[in-house]
């Protein structure tokens, strides 16, 4: 731990459990709102997550209005146009309920309401001065950790790459964890986005930026999903694990609020702002690949995952604990049939050079590895995805 002052910051709110959802009405009240805008996308939509919570708000005399357009990497242009139907909606609490990218926008559109920055200077570093309206987070999916993040990431096309807009003033107010809301997800997505918030306690608990606060919700985040990632892939209903997961993956969240992902995170940025591989999967088919690399500067702190992942270790080396840790996770993404053709995706071999490049630029991640990596380093670690 290098950091000598760190600092925790978090949601205002957090109610989680089984049927936590049936809060919705009691928190938009606390915050007096009369319209509430919920933004999500076409897979939650079409999941009808969104009726239960319209229903509870109208239940309780609270106007709602739904954009459910929210695209899987949505870009400028796009947020720009949800942001135009928000200005017009009246909101006076904006409801992110989806995936990562719904409470991304979610939070970017209640910034933009009181800030009078387009999205577009928002990217290109425009300061952030005040806070939004009020937020309420519901994640339907247990990986980004968007709901205690003070981050926002969109693509941007031109740059085939993603960037992301930080501000501790787009920590959400209030954020509800109701595994039941989660239990239908497919297990291609259980599988990737409980990947995503693994990479996130493991990036974060070596990050040159870790320190106490975020080792202690990084080393809880990989145990609660180490245990229990295999048990929700295979069986959505069960709730328990679909609990750990939703926990799992917040812990990461905070973890990243206060620490920093690494290369794998880096690395994957190019896979979905110019070939549009969904966020969890590059990250997922990223993560033993790096942490292979990362090994030798990071012996203890690999052991120390080892532990929270509940692989026996006694009377093992660091190093043997370790290289166990990276077999584990190899294993990982072998029974949660994670993998991805490149080719298929348009992606070949003459495109290693161009992607390093672009991965080179995420200095802000990269800086924080505890390994160094250098161009060649990162174009051997692509190699390694055609094999």
């Amino acid at each position: 731990m290098n950091t000598e002052v760190y600092s925790l910051v978090n949601a205002g709110k957090i109610v989680a459990g089984a049927g936590s959802i049936k809060t919705i009405s009691d928190i938009v009240t606390d915050y007096q709102a009369k319209k509430v805008l919920v933004i999500t996308d076409q897979g939650v939509w079409n999941a009808g997550l969104v009726q239960k919570p319209k229903n509870l708000l109208e239940s309780a005399g609270i106007a709602v209005e739904i954009i459910n357009t929210t695209p899987p990497e949505p870009n400028a242009d796009q947020v720009s146009q949800i942001f135009e139907t928000a200005k017009n909606s009246g909101c006076e609490m904006i409801v992110g309920l989806g995936g990562g990218s719904s409470m991304d926008v979610a939070k970017i559109v209640a910034i933009m309401l009181t800030n009078g920055h387009s999205i577009r200077e928002l990217l290109d570093g425009a300061k952030i001065t005040k806070r939004g309206i009020p937020t309420l987070m519901i994640p339907t999916t247990t990986g980004t950790g968007a709901e205690a993040t003070p981050n926002a990431i969109f693509l941007v096309p031109e740059k085939e790459i993603k960037i992301g807009i930080v501000s501790e003033k787009m920590l959400p107010n209030c954020v509800i964890l109701d595994p039941e809301l989660t239990v239908n997800l497919p297990k291609a997505i259980t599988a990737a986005t409980g990947m995503d918030a693994l990479a996130h306690g493991i990036e974060c608990y070596i990050s040159k930026k870790a320190n106490p606060f975020s080792d202690t919700f990084a080393l809880k985040s990989i145990n609660l999903i180490s245990r229990s990632i295999r048990k929700a892939y295979n069986n959505g209903q069960d709730l328990a694990a679909r609990q750990d997961m939703l926990l799992g993956a917040m812990f990461g969240g905070i973890s990243i609020a206060t620490s920093s992902t690494v290369a794998v995170h880096a690395l994957s940025y190019p896979l979905g702002g110019k070939y549009h591989i969904p966020h969890g999967l590059s990250n997922a088919i990223l993560l033993p690949h790096v942490m292979k690399f990362t090994l030798d500067a990071a012996e203890e702190k690999f052991k120390d995952i080892a532990v929270a992942m509940e692989l026996e270790t006694t009377g093992l080396s660091a190093r043997q604990a370790a290289e166990k840790m990276i077999d584990n996770l190899y294993s990982l993404i072998y029974d949660l049939n994670l993998k991805v053709d490149l080719r298929e995706k348009g992606i070949h071999e003459s495109d290693i050079d161009s992607m390093a490049e672009a991965s080179l630029k995420v200095t802000r991640l990269l800086n924080n590895n505890p390994k160094p990596m250098n161009k060649d380093d990162i174009r051997e670690i692509y190699k390694k995805l055609f094999e």
